[in-house]
């Protein structure tokens, strides 16, 4: 295709996939209250914990209102992730081997459960502990008064954040696919990689304790050690299809 066909190709992708993100936020707006009911837990949790009431304050009468619409949008994302998905791959597919091409129902499989597993590590791992640190910090004279907007924008923003922290192995797929780096190359700068694994642990972690930085870097290094291998398979692929076609025009 042209520039100017690649540039429509994508103009309808993006279409397709803020339709998807939309239809989402419409269901999600019909669920919000529930999945509010849920999200809610780890708080009221760290709140027994340190003996303070378990409820959150809205320091605006449109507080609960936005939340809810707020709340909405992250759910129509999270549904709309697979479509948004699908629409990417059919970007790229016209640049892909026949072989590649039908790789799009595990590309898709495996994004979605890497992104479910990462919101699942924030809800279950990392928000209580993080949670239960910062509610029980105690101070003279000092009883903490959380917003619930305040809340839910750290809970959101994390779980958002490491779903797309736990895509690095399909990144990493796509850059082996494309020749941009190699498992050798991975292999080699995996020390200037936990070096950049550590940095963004340090800005992103909610709390400042070493406990928290650890909880966060684990699964960022493992999925790195992933993707390693994950592009060990695709250059090997490469190689071989390389080699079939070179074979079949000879």
């Amino acid at each position: 295709m042209s520039f100017f066909e690649h540039l429509t190709e994508l103009r309808k992708r993006l279409i397709y996939s803020v339709v998807a993100v939309l239809v989402g936020t419409i269901i999600g707006l019909t669920v919000a209250k529930k999945v509010y009911l849920v999200l809610v837990l780890p708080i009221v949790a760290a709140f027994h914990q340190a003996h303070l009431d378990e409820t959150l304050i809205s320091t605006s009468p449109a507080g609960p209102l936005n939340l809810i619409l707020k709340l909405a949008v992250y759910i129509g994302f999270v549904l709309a992730f697979p479509v948004v998905l699908y629409q990417v791959w059919m970007f790229i597919a016209p640049g892909l081997y026949k072989h590649e091409r039908r790789a799009v129902s595990m590309f898709i499989l495996s994004s979605v459960t890497l992104f479910l597993t990462g919101i699942a590590f924030c809800y279950f791992v990392l928000l209580p502990y993080s949670l239960n640190f910062l509610v029980g910090f105690e101070l003279p004279y000092f009883k903490p008064m959380i917003s619930i907007n305040e809340y839910w924008d750290l809970v959101l923003i994390l779980m958002l954040g490491l779903g797309l922290v736990f895509q690095t192995p399909i990144l990493i797929f796509f850059l082996a696919l494309f020749g941009i780096v190699t498992p050798g190359f991975l292999w080699k700068n995996f020390r200037y990689a936990i070096l950049v694994i550590a940095i963004v642990a340090a800005v992103v972690s909610p709390t400042p304790d070493a406990l928290t930085m650890i909880v966060f870097m684990a699964p960022m290094i493992a999925l790195y050690a992933v993707g390693i291998g994950v592009a060990a398979v695709v250059v090997r692929r490469k190689r071989r299809a390389d080699s079939v076609a070179r074979q079949g025009a000879d």
